[in-house]
This record gives C-alpha cells, structure tokens and sequence, in this order.
C-alpha cells in the first residue's frame, strides 16, 4: 500500500460535461438548426429521392419497380425530348444575348452624370423582377394576341398578322421578349453596381491621357467588368436552362397546350412526364440530365472566368 496516496477532494471532481462554453455554443447551434433542418427536408432530400427515382419505374401511388437506367434511354430516345432541348437553348439565346446588351447599355446610362432621377429609374427597372410571372405572362397573352398590340406594332412595317402562340418563331420571339423584359432591369442592377465599384481615378487619368468615350469603354469599363459579366451570364443562362413558366402560362392563355412542340422547354417536358402522364421516374431521369446541363454550363463559365482573368 502506497502511504504517499492522498485522497482526492472536492476540487478534484469530474468537471461537468456541460460547461458554459459548451452551453453557448449548444445555444447557437440550436437558434440557427430550423434552417438546416428545412433545408435538409426540403432542399437537400429531395435531391437524392430525385436521383434514387431515377433508377425506378413509378406512377406516384402504386409499388415502385427498379428499371436501372431505363428511365434515362426512354428519355434520351424521346425526340419530343431533343425538342424541348432545342427549344430551351433557342429562346434561351434569344432571351439572353439582347437582355445582357440591354442591361449593360442602361447600367452605363444610370450611372451616367446626366441622367437624372437615378434613384427612381433604378426602381422602376427593378420592378418587372419583383412583379408576379404568371400576372406578367398573362398581360403579355394579351399583348400577343391576333387582334393585340404586338400585331398592330408589326402592322407598321409591312409584316403580320403573325399567331404569336402557334406559328414556330413568333411564339419563341414571343416568349423571349417576356424574359427580356422581366430579366433586364435585375442585370442593369448588377452591372450598376460594378460600374460604381471601378474607381473614377482611372477614368481623369485616361480622360488626360487623351482616351475618347469608346476607348474608356473598351479598355476600362468592359475589363473590370468581367467579374459581374461572367457572373450574369452565368446566372441568365441557368435561368434559361429552367425556363417553365413564361412558356407554360403563355401557351395556356392562347389556348394552344403548354405542350406544343414549337414551346415546350426541358422543364415543362418534365412537368408533363411527371404531372399529367404519371410517368415519375422518367420525369426524376428528366430531372438528372437537367442537373447535368446545369452543371456543365456551371463548370465551363468557370474555366472561361479563368481564362479571360489570365489564370489559364
């Protein structure tokens, strides 16, 4: 027996596993859980059920039957799909290339020193990116009409009257001037708001230099700019890419099907296979390829910014 052994006391005890800065720190955890438990639920969940109904034939009530990749050949063999395809890149370009053009022109205007009321014009173009989409592509159905302003604008040069929700280019025209005019103005924001961050210093020395308006355009504006180009690309073109309601309400208010094939999109392909036909796993393998296109224009405006950024 060790004579030297001394018995422990009270100062001695176990500390408690709950200290005060465990409890802090349990505290914080707990106040910002509920986003991360809905995120989990609503957000990150259904992305692998996504992924996992790919692999099953299923019509949303009865036993799922597991069919592999089935569901993706069915998809990929399906020339209503590649129409879809189609479609959604067409009126994406459309709809995309003149609304960054716009909203770079209107961005130089806004900050421009002799524009006047700014404030309110920023408003005013930001408005149509907070108004309802399906209210908007419902006042566009009537402007699209036969007998609405859009024929009566054309009249003027000799062309029309065009079936703007029937005839194959009108309806894509039709569709890409709703995503103009709702997208533009949130672009012009964007493009303002690097426009502000270029300091004016480099434009007194360029303007003492003897640089023209072109040439501070051309090699000050649009060079540091390139962040919030690429940035807005980036951004459109996945907006292109998810296209569903202009579209779907449009080609429902003229009462021709949000199915035709001159208007259907990816995404209205995947409502229907999912929504009207029952078919969930071909609509979830929809889903997928989708995520993929997503992914890939993701990845490739990556390497571009590194490219035009001189990194690559």
């Amino acid at each position: 027996m060790n004579i030297h052994a001394v018995a422990p006391t009270a100062g001695a005890a176990a500390r408690p596993w709950l200290t005060e800065r465990r409890r802090s720190r349990l505290a914080a955890y707990l106040f910002i859980s509920p986003f991360f438990v809905l995120f989990a639920i609503f957000g990150i969940y259904p992305i692998f059920f996504t992924f996992y109904l790919s692999m099953y034939k299923w019509n949303g009530m009865g036993d799922m039957k597991f069919v592999g990749l089935k569901n993706f050949e069915l998809v990929l063999t399906d020339p209503t799909f590649w129409t879809s395809v189609g479609n959604t890149f067409i009126m994406g370009g459309m709809g995309t290339i003149p609304q960054l053009i716009l909203a770079l022109i209107l961005a130089v205007a806004l900050n421009s020193a002799f524009i006047k009321g700014t404030k309110l014009l920023r408003a005013i173009y930001f408005l149509p990116n907070v108004t309802s989409i399906v209210a908007v592509t419902m006042i566009f159905s009537a402007a699209f009409a036969n007998k609405g302003m859009a024929n009566y604008l054309v009249s003027f040069l000799e062309m029309g009257p065009y079936a703007w929700n029937i005839q194959n280019w009108p309806l894509k025209t039709a569709i890409a001037t709703m995503v103009i005019w709702r997208w533009t103005g949130y672009n012009a924001i964007i493009f303002l708001a690097g426009l502000q961050s270029i300091p004016g210093d480099l434009y007194e020395a360029a303007r003492i230099d003897g640089a023209n308006r072109r040439q501070l355009f051309t090699h000050i504006t649009v060079p540091l700019l390139k962040p919030f180009i690429l940035f807005t690309v980036l951004i459109s073109t996945i907006g292109s890419i998810q296209l569903f309601t202009e579209p779907y309400v449009f080609l429902s208010q003229g009462g021709s099907g949000s199915t035709r094939s001159e208007g259907i999109t990816m995404v209205i392909y995947l409502y229907t296979e999912a929504f009207r036909n029952s078919f969930f796993g071909t609509a979830a393998a929809t889903a997928v390829i989708l995520f993929m296109f997503t992914v890939i224009f993701s990845l490739l405006n990556t390497w571009l910014s590194k490219r035009m950024g001189g990194e690559a």
